[in-house]
C-alpha cells in the first residue's frame, strides 16, 4: 500500500530529455512518461515531472530542484542524521494541481521509500516542497512510525516548520476538537488516515514546542520510541514527569487556549525560539552561512517567504552538524499517504 499526505521563475528552462538523463524509479502510483528535470547541487534528489501538465508543473519541478538541498539539510537537523537519495515526481496526483492531491511513497526509509509522488501547485512550488518535506522526513524515521498516528503527526510538523506552513489547510487538530478531543496520547492509533487521531497529535507536539522542546529533540525521542510508543511516553521522556500526568496537563493547557484549537499549531510552537535550533550563542559560522544564503536567494530572485524559510532551515539543521549517517531499516509498508482531512479515507 501507499502512504500520502495530502513560486519562482525559472531561469533556465530544462533541457529536453536525452539519453544520458537517469531511468526514473517505480513509482507508487504513476504511471505516465516521467521528464527528467533536474538533480539538486548535492546530488540526493533527483526531480521528475509529468509532461503533459506543461509549464506550470514544470515550473513547481525546477523550483523543487533549486530548494531541495535546503528541505534534506534540514531535514537532517530534525534527525540528527543524513538521509540517502530520493526521486520525486510532480504530476497531478488524485488529479489536483493545488497541492491538495498530497503527497505519497512506500516506506518509511530511504531503501522502500525513496520514490516520491508530490502533487502539482501550479503558482505555489511553496507546497511542492513542503509536501517533499513530509514524506521525506518519514524516510529519516529509519522504519519505525509508518503508517501509525504519532509519526503521521510529526511528518506533517516536520512539512510545517521546515515548509513555512505552506500546508495549512491540511490542519487536523480542529477535527479533533469539534469531535470531542478523544485522548490519543495515552494511545497511538493504528494509522495515519484518520483527523481525530492525528489532530491529537498536531495539537499535543504543538504544545510540547510552546514549552521549549525543540523539534529536533521531539523527532528524535519519536523514532527512538518506536510505533508503540504513545505521547504520553515521550512527555514523560521530554520532561521527566511521570507519562499519567501528559493528558490531564495538555487537556488542562487546551481548555486554558483563549481562542481554543483553530489550526494544527493552536499554542505558537512554531514561533517558539527552540525551533530556531535550540542554540544560545549565534556564532560566526552560522551568521555566515545565514547571510550567504541570504545573498544566494537574491540572486537567485527568490521570493520573501522562501528566503525566510531557507534562513529558519539552516538555524533548525545548527545543531545537528553531529549527524551520521545509520543504516535504513526497511518497515513493512502500511499507508504513507498525505492528504488533507476531507480527502483522507
Amino acid at each position: 500500500m501507499q502512504h500520502p499526505i495530502k513560486a519562482t521563475s525559472i531561469g533556465k528552462k530544462p533541457a529536453a530529455a536525452v539519453g544520458d538523463n537517469p531511468v526514473p524509479p517505480q513509482w507508487p502510483s504513476y504511471t505516465g512518461n516521467s521528464q527528467f528535470v533536474g538533480t539538486n547541487p548535492s546530488g540526493r534528489v533527483t526531480v521528475y515531472v509529468d509532461p503533459t501538465l506543461g509549464q506550470p508543473a514544470l515550473q513547481n519541478a525546477q523550483d523543487l530542484v533549486n530548494d531541495a538541498d535546503r528541505v534534506v539539510t534540514a531535514n537532517d537537523g530534525l534527525f540528527a542524521s543524513v538521509g540517502g537519495p530520493v526521486s520525486i515526481i510532480v504530476f497531478a496526483l488524485g488529479g489536483m494541481t493545488d497541492g491538495t492531491g498530497g503527497a505519497d511513497h512506500m516506506g518509511c526509509d530511504y531503501t522502500s521509500g525513496a520514490a516520491i509522488e508530490v502533487c502539482a501547485s501550479f503558482g505555489t512550488s511553496a507546497r511542492v516542497s513542503a509536501l517533499f518535506e513530509a514524506e521525506l522526513s518519514e524516510c529519516s524515521m529509519g522504519g519505525n512510525l509508518c503508517g501509525v498516528s504519532t509519526g503521521e503527526a510529526l511528518s506533517r510538523w516536520c512539512a510545517t516548520v521546515i515548509g513555512n506552513n505552506a500546508l495549512s489547510d491540511f490542519a487536523t487538530a480542529p477535527q479533533w476538537a469539534q469531535d470531542g478531543m478523544p485522548d490519543f496520547v495515552n494511545q497511538t492509533a493504528a494509522t495515519d488516515q484518520n483527523a481525530d487521531s492525528t489532530g491529537c497529535g498536531m495539537a499535543f507536539l504543538s504544545w510540547l514546542m510552546s514549552q521549549g522542546h525543540g523539534l529536533d529533540q521531539i523527532a528524535q525521542a519519536m523514532v527512538s520510541l518506536g510505533d508503540t510508543g504513545t505521547l504520553a511516553q515521550l512527555y514523560a521522556n521530554l520532561t521527566s514527569d511521570a507519562a499519567s500526568n501528559a493528558w490531564p496537563s495538555f487537556q488542562a493547557a487546551v481548555g486554558a487556549l483563549p481562542n481554543g484549537v483553530t489550526n494544527d499549531d493552536p499554542f505558537g510552537g512554531a514561533a517558539h525560539p527552540a525551533q530556531l535550533a535550540h542554540t544560545t550563542l549565534f556564532t560566526a559560522a552560522l551568521a555566515g552561512k545565514v547571510f550567504s544564503a541570504i545573498l544566494t536567494d537574491i540572486a537567485a530572485g527568490r521570493a520573501a517567504h522562501q528566503m525566510v524559510a531557507g534562513v529558519r532551515a539552516i538555524l533548525v539543521a545548527a545543531p545537528a552538524a553531529k549527524a551520521a549517517g545509520a543504516a535504513a531499516t526497511v518497515c513493512t509498508p502500511k499507508s504513507r499517504r498525505l492528504l488533507p482531512p476531507d480527502k483522507a479515507a
